[in-house]
């Protein structure tokens, strides 16, 4: 390729470098002549027609790579160009499909209004920063974890590029050095204590109070529940094999996920009753809608649960029937009834009730099928105030041990008073 030097000129306060380049349009590659601001220009320079030797030098620097050969095409193209024709493709075949759903949905809504023209090439750390930044800004309420996936996800759009050669020789994945702004920080998790799961059994009507058990007594994830099948099921372990999500039939979320988990007596009278009344099935899903496919548990939860958990306080119609009966007092929700924290709290409930019964946290982990014990510790187990309270009292139980002992072996010193 002939070695260009540019053509450098003063626009708009900025010195600018008019050069040429191969670059990728539509797929095809395409020589066109390009402007790059190099920077502003100094105030005793304002009068200059000819840039000064520091912007020469910023120009030969930018050009020395086009001119050494060292440049693709290919690093040319817009991040949004190399995301969606390219990332995104590759990411589907690689993960789960709520999980690249989720990758996409934070692509579009966050990150790609923010740099989607960009080139690859000109993504630097501070482009980064200032679209993580950005984000924050104008969400101010938008928590430090999502801002940490949106960031991961960056990343990952740019770990691709580097390893495919893509990057600047030398510049490596500008996202890595970005700093999340202050955030919000996670509200706190719920989990379900005994007594209001059994609040929930005596109340939610079938089949949904037969999906609440198990999810609480397993610990099964909410996808798992839906990918249940009688085959899985041997009155006294239940298989956890596939997971169902929006009709997407994937693999448990980890190697570890497919596990057996075992069934309480509680549990196996429960789903005994719950075969029986679907006619005693020895196949198909364990909770199956009117097609007999896997019941979308959004519909459970609207139709059935979260009916039966906001009733009245007064006449104890569900809410939807307390308007449409124009009854003569206001609605009051029944404070004796738990509030619907959402499916994995069954599954932080049954981590925290083990921990509290004495269960070391490690066959937690094992039960809740966790790849590490270190996120069923920080996840999963909640320990209550009556739980503190009492690990206090032993603590002040062993100082009390300690100090009779002491008092016990404790010899009285000998003064000798002066002649």
């Amino acid at each position: 390729m002939k070695h260009q030097k540019g053509y450098i000129y003063p626009r708009a306060g900025w010195w600018v470098l008019r050069y040429r380049e191969n670059i990728i349009e539509n797929g095809q590659v395409v020589r066109r002549q390009l402007a790059r601001q190099l920077a502003p220009v100094a105030p005793e320079h304002a009068r200059l027609k000819r840039a000064p030797k520091t912007i020469e030098q910023e120009a030969e620097k930018f050009l020395r790579p086009m001119n050494d050969g060292d440049t693709k095409p290919e690093q040319t193209q817009t991040i949004s160009s190399f995301a969606d024709d390219l990332f995104f493709p590759h990411l589907k075949e690689r993960v789960r499909e709520s999980t690249y759903r989720g990758y996409l949905a934070r692509w579009e809504s966050q990150l790609k209004p923010r740099c989607a023209d960009l080139r690859l090439r000109d993504f630097r750390v501070l482009s980064a920063q200032q679209v993580i930044d950005s984000i924050h800004r104008q969400n101010p309420e938008m928590k430090h974890s999502t801002l940490a996936h949106l960031r991961n996800l960056l990343s990952l759009i740019f770990d691709d590029a580097e390893r495919l050669e893509l990057l600047p020789k030398g510049a490596g994945n500008p996202v890595k050095l970005v700093r999340l702004p202050d955030a919000p920080e996670d509200s706190d998790t719920y989990a379900y204590t005994l007594t209001e799961i059994e609040t929930m059994l005596a109340v939610i009507p079938e089949p949904a109070a037969t999906v609440c058990a198990v999810a609480a007594f397993t610990g099964l994830r909410r996808a798992e529940l839906r990918g249940l099948r009688w085959e899985d099921y041997n009155g006294q372990q239940l298989m956890v094999n596939r997971s169902v999500w929006e009709g997407f039939t994937n693999e448990p979320k980890t190697k570890r996920s497919k596990a057996a988990v075992p069934v309480i007596p509680r549990l196996a009278a429960i789903l005994d009753r719950h075969r029986l009344a679907r006619g005693n099935p020895s196949s198909g899903p364990m909770f199956a809608n009117g097609k007999g496919n896997p019941a979308n548990l959004n519909n459970t939860l609207n139709r059935e649960i979260l009916p039966a958990l906001t009733r009245c306080g007064v006449c104890r119609k569900p809410k939807a029937d307390h308007v449409a009966a124009a009854v003569s007092h206001d609605f009051k929700r029944d404070g004796s009834l738990p509030m619907w924290h959402g499916w994995h709290a069954f599954r932080r409930g049954l981590a925290s009730t083990l921990y509290g019964l004495g269960v070391d946290d490690v066959m937690v982990q094992q039960i809740l099928r966790h790849k590490d014990v270190q996120v069923t510790r920080d996840h999963y187990i909640k320990t209550s105030s009556h739980q503190t309270i009492a690990a206090m009292a032993k603590l002040e139980s062993a100082f009390g041990s300690l100090c009779a002992d002491r008092a016990l072996i404790a010899l009285p010193a000998k003064t000798t008073l002066p002649c």
